[in-house]
């Protein structure tokens, strides 16, 4: 199972989650920030719909595949 961690860190004059060194908004106070990062958490575990992707790799090549619907992450909040 993968695994997603929501980092909260301080971020462009306020505080922000970041994950996989992308950011979210800045938030004003760390308790928002942590709170923004529990609900996106909290949404990765509900399940959706199978259905077929496509995605390009750091290489340029795209690749297609079937994604599960229910298969979901792991997903924790650091910080």
């Amino acid at each position: 199972m993968t695994k997603i961690v929501y980092r909260i860190v301080e971020h462009d004059g306020g505080w922000a989650y970041q994950v996989n060194g992308v950011f979210s908004e800045a938030f004003p106070s760390h308790d928002l920030a942590r709170l923004a990062a529990q609900r996106a958490a909290a949404e990765q575990h509900l399940p959706g719909e199978t259905r077929t992707i496509s995605w390009e790799d750091s290489n340029g090549k795209w690749h297609e595949e079937l994604a599960r619907g229910d298969d979901r992450p792991d997903a924790e909040v650091e910080g």
